[in-house]
C-alpha cells in the first residue's frame, strides 16, 4: 500500500494539529492501514518491524477513542522495556497535546509507586506499561481494567521471548469482554498466533511485504575479517565515515564490555547495554547517547529492544546475529526519517554462508568492501580538518591570529608555509609503518606481536585496564594497539613488533588494579 498525507485520515482537528507540529505529513503503509480500521473499531493484527511507524499506528485511534471527560483507564498500552514504554508515552503526549482532558500516563518498574498512583487517583484515560508492574498495580488494587474498551499489545513477540504470556493473559483476563484487541508484532510465532485466537474477534490483518522488511534508506556492506582485526577494522571505519552517532551489536555481554573498554581505551566516547545492566545505568546511558554524549553504543539484541533514537548514523554487526530478523532490526536503527543510513557486517569464516541466508530473506545484495586502509583513514582526517578550517575562514579568524601569523611571515616564511606547519600540527601523530597495511601478521600496517600480562578477570582487569596502562605508561597511541585479550588470570595485547623492547621495559614494576606487572613476549 502506498503512503497517503495524514490529512486524507478522518482525524479530529486536534490530533491533526498535534500530527502537523510533529513535522509528519505522510502516513506509512502501517499507518495508513490500521488507523482507519481500529478507528472503525475493528480488532488488528498488525505484522511490522521496528521503524516502520507503528508507534503511530496505534497511539492515533488510542488518543482519538478516549473519551476525556470521563476520568478512568480506558485505553491499554503494553510494552515489552521500560524504554519503549517511555518512547510510546512520549509520542501519545505529543499526540494529545491539544485534546484537553486527555491523560496519558507511562507505569513501569523502576519509578516510584507513589508517581504512578497520583497519576491514577488523577484519572488518566491512557495507560501504557510494562507487564511486570501492571501486574503488580493489578494485584494492588491500583489499576481497574473494568473500563477498557482499547488494549494494545506492542512488540508482542518479544514479550513472549522475555517470558511474559503468563501476565499478558492475566492482564487481558482482567479486561471486559468487550473491547478492541489490537497487537503488533515483527513475527507470529506459535504463541503470538495462541493470543490470536483466544483475545480477538475476526481480526484484521495486516502485514508489510518482505520487500517492505528491506530497509531501503540503509546502505548495507559486509566486510571480511579475521577475529583479531575486528577490532581495527571498526576503528577504521569509525574514522573513515566520521560517526559521530552509532550503534555496534555485538551477540554476547562479555563481548559487549570488552568491546567498550577497547573503545574508551582508543579514544572513542562509548558505553555499553546489556541483560546484566541496571535501569538506571540503562537510563543514564541512553540518555547520553540520545544527546551525543556517547557516540558509539554497544549493545547486545535483547538489551536494544525499544531503542529509537533519530540521526543514528551507523549500525556495526560486529558479530553477525543468529536470525534473520534480527540483522533486520539491528540495521532498521538507522536510515530513519527519510535520511541514508550505513550498515556494515564483520563477516568472518563459515559466516559468509550466514549472510546469503541474510540476503535471501531481505531479498537484497549486501556489498562487499574491504577493510579501509590506514590512507583512507588519513584521508578522511585530512578532509575533515580542511572543511573545518574552511568553517573558520567563513566565519572570521581573529586580529591576534592574524598579526601571529604576519609575524612569522617576517621571518621569511610564506603563506603556504605557515599554513602546512600549522595543519602538519593539527594531524595525528603515528609511527612511521613498514610492510603491508593488512593481513593476519599486520595490523594497522605495522607487523605484530602478542605480549603476556600476569594480570586477568579474577584481579578485576578489564580490557580498557590493559590498553590504558600500555598507552599511558609507554606514551604511544592507543590506536597502535591491537586485540586485548583478558584472561581468567592473564591478558594477552596484541603491539607492533618495533615497539615490543620498548613496551615491555617500561612496563617493568607498573602496578594495574595493584598488582606489579610482569611483561614479556608471549610465546606459543
Amino acid at each position: 500500500m502506498s503512503k497517503i498525507p495524514f490529512t486524507d485520515l478522518p482525524l479530529s482537528k486536534e490530533v491533526q494539529k498535534a500530527i502537523s507540529e510533529m513535522g509528519f505529513e505522510e502516513a506509512t503503509p502501517i499507518q495508513s492501514e490500521a488507523i482507519p480500521l481500529i478507528l472503525e473499531g475493528h480488532d488488528v493484527t498488525g505484522q511490522s518491524r521496528t521503524g516502520t511507524g507503528k508507534t503511530i499506528a496505534f497511539a492515533v485511534p488510542a488518543v482519538e477513542l478516549v473519551e476525556a471527560g470521563k476520568a478512568f483507564t480506558q485505553a491499554l498500552i503494553l510494552c515489552p522495556t521500560r524504554e519503549l514504554c517511555i518512547q510510546v508515552a512520549e509520542e501519545v503526549n505529543k499526540l494529545a497535546k491539544h485534546k484537553k482532558g486527555v491523560h496519558p500516563l507511562p507505569v513501569y518498574g523502576g519509578q516510584p509507586y507513589e508517581r504512578q498512583l497520583q497519576g491514577m487517583r488523577r484519572g488518566a484515560q491512557i495507560v501504557i506499561g510494562t507487564p511486570g508492574r501492571l501486574i503488580d498495580h493489578l494485584n494492588r488494587g491500583s489499576l481497574k481494567l473494568d473500563g477498557v474498551k482499547l488494549v494494545v499489545l506492542d512488540e508482542a513477540d518479544e514479550m513472549l521471548d522475555m517470558g511474559f504470556q503468563e501476565d499478558l493473559e492475566t492482564i487481558l483476563k482482567a479486561m471486559p469482554e468487550e473491547k478492541q484487541t489490537v497487537l503488533f508484532s515483527a513475527t507470529i510465532p506459535p504463541g503470538i498466533r495462541h493470543l490470536i485466537k483466544k483475545y480477538q474477534n475476526d481480526p484484521k490483518t495486516i502485514r508489510i511485504t518482505q520487500e517492505a522488511l528491506t530497509v531501503p534508506q540503509t546502505v548495507q556492506h559486509y566486510i571480511e575479517v579475521r577475529n583479531h582485526m575486528k577490532l581495527e577494522a571498526l576503528c577504521r571505519c569509525l574514522d573513515v565515515h566520521n560517526v559521530k552517532l552509532g550503534i555496534v551489536f555485538c551477540n554476547t555481554r562479555l563481548r559487549v564490555d570488552e568491546l567498550v573498554g577497547q573503545l574508551q581505551a582508543r579514544g572513542y566516547s562509548s558505553d555499553g547495554l546489556h541483560g546484566d545492566v541496571k535501569q538506571t545505568q540503562r537510563d543514564r546511558v541512553m540518555g547520553r547517547f540520545r544527546t551525543g554524549q556517547i557516540e558509539i553504543l554497544v549493545a547486545t539484541d535483547v538489551a536494544s529492544r525499544g531503542i529509537d533514537v533519530k540521526n543514528v548514523e551507523a549500525v556495526f554487526n560486529y558479530d553477525l546475529p543468529k536470525d534473520e530478523e534480527d540483522y533486520v532490526h539491528r540495521i532498521g536503527r538507522t536510515g530513519r526519517a527519510g535520511q541514508e543510513g550505513l550498515a556494515i557486517s564483520f563477516i568472518t569464516g563459515k559466516e559468509a554462508y550466514k549472510l546469503r541466508e541474510i540476503q535471501k530473506f531481505m531479498k537484497a545484495k549486501v556489498e562487499r568492501k574491504p577493510i579501509p586502509s590506514l590512507d583512507d583513514v588519513e584521508s578522511a582526517q585530512y578532509a575533515l580538518l580542511l572543511e573545518k578550517v574552511r568553517e573558520t575562514m567563513r566565519s572570521g579568524t581573529s586580529k591576534k591570529v592574524s598579526v601571529m601569523v604576519e609575524r612569522l611571515m617576517e621571518d621569511e616564511f610564506t603563506a603556504v608555509d605557515v599554513a602546512s606547519a600549522l595543519l602538519q600540527m593539527s594531524l595525528p601523530k603515528v609511527p612511521e609503518r613498514t610492510g603491508k597495511d593488512e593481513g593476519t601478521d599486520y595490523l594497522g600496517g605495522f607487523p605484530t606481536v602478542k605480549i603476556f600480562l600476569n594480570i586477568g578477570r579474577t584481579h578485576g582487569a578489564r580490557p580498557k585496564d590493559v590498553l590504558g596502562a600500555l598507552a599511558g605508561e609507554t606514551g604511544l597511541p592507543g590506536k597502535i594497539f591491537g586485540a586485548i585479550e583478558v584472561g581468567s588470570k592473564h591478558s594477552l595485547a596484541e603491539v607492533p613488533v618495533d615497539s615490543m623492547d620498548e613496551i615491555l621495559a617500561k612496563m617493568k614494576g607498573v602496578r594495574i588494579k595493584g598488582v606489579p606487572i610482569k611483561a614479556r613476549k608471549a610465546e606459543f
